[in-house]
């Protein structure tokens, strides 16, 4: 859901914070995966621009607004999740947002994520306090 919505917004001129509260009314889930959606995007949109500039540093040949819209906001997602919160390990966060990018993107998608990623995990800017089961 966090996905779809923050693909929406950046294909349209959707919010997606309100995006996100349409797309949870027409699906069957659990009051803490709700939660967990809207805090993925209101969490990325509080920090966007941070994210975004720590995303080209560690990908500087591709500016960020050519890099693939469903690539871009994989990537948002996992940044976001391994600079800010301790929700799961960092190499976690890495092995889902590979899937999403497999399931979602192009045939080098999972190639790409999986690159600034790592290189994410080599700076010491990554929450290091004790994982916390949602």
């Amino acid at each position: 859901m966090a996905l779809q919505a923050l693909y929406e917004g950046d294909a349209s001129d959707h919010l997606p914070e309100e995006t996100v509260e349409r797309l949870l009314g027409d699906v069957s889930m659990d009051t803490d995966g709700k939660d967990f959606a809207r805090s993925l995007v209101q969490g990325i949109m509080v920090n966007l621009k941070d994210i975004n500039d720590l995303i080209r540093g560690l990908a500087p040949v591709w500016p960020l607004e050519q890099v693939p819209v469903v690539d871009r906001n994989i990537l948002r997602i996992a940044v976001y999740e391994m600079r800010y919160t301790n929700r799961a390990p960092a190499k976690v966060v890495i092995n889902e947002a590979i899937e999403l990018a497999k399931t979602f993107g192009s045939q080098s998608s999972s190639r790409f994520v999986n690159g600034v990623l790592g290189s994410l995990m080599g700076l010491d800017i990554l929450v290091k306090e004790t994982y916390r089961q949602y």
